[in-house]
């Protein structure tokens, strides 16, 4: 973990637990001059981002840019190591986010996820994000899990909480394999 004051780790915290990482609202009391001197500083360590604000999902305001449009705050892959969550599972969420983005699709970013380095969870992802992707038995015989168990990580954890796009194929020889794919616009577990 960074070297975090309490402010800038309570707007980390309560970003990551919000649909999006939107970093908005700011906590209660911290406004005007010292709200723009944190938030700089934020930035300037890549933990927040600026990006245009979906008006129609009610994002909250930054600022206005003077045509009718307005930006607000997310954090970045790298406000969500500061605070503790994987690199790994930021990076994936990231990218999902950015994939939904590019390819319009207007589904609610997922929620914050909620794994560490070294846990069962990461090492799934590890899995799924290899080219090759990954079987339900080769998980099991990774995790120690039971086939129904990483059936489930990857139907409700990966796919349903942290919306991440899992593709499934047959593959010759190897049966079913589950992969994260980042260009699709739609999961297809």
């Amino acid at each position: 973990m960074s070297n975090l004051t309490n402010t800038q780790s309570t707007i980390l915290s309560r970003a990551a637990a919000r649909p999006g990482n939107l970093a908005l609202p700011l906590p209660d009391g911290l406004h005007g001059a010292a709200a723009r001197t944190v938030v700089g500083k934020m930035m300037s360590r890549g933990w927040l981002e600026e990006v245009d604000a979906n008006l129609r999902r009610g994002e909250p305001l930054w600022r206005e840019t003077g045509d009718g449009h307005g930006t607000t705050l997310i954090v970045t892959e790298a406000g969500l190591a500061a605070i503790g969550i994987e690199p790994v599972v930021a990076g994936v969420v990231a990218r999902a986010r950015r994939a939904k983005v590019e390819t319009g699709v207007t589904s609610e970013v997922p929620s914050r996820p909620k794994s560490r380095a070294g846990t069962k969870q990461a090492q799934v992802i590890a899995l799924l994000q290899r080219q090759e992707g990954a079987t339900i038995a080769e998980i099991a015989a990774a995790t120690g899990w039971l086939p129904h168990t990483a059936r489930g990580m990857i139907s409700g954890a990966l796919k349903k909480k942290l919306g991440l796009p899992i593709i499934a194929e047959k593959v010759e020889g190897r049966g079913m394999v589950y992969r994260i794919d980042l260009l699709s616009k739609a999961s297809t577990v």
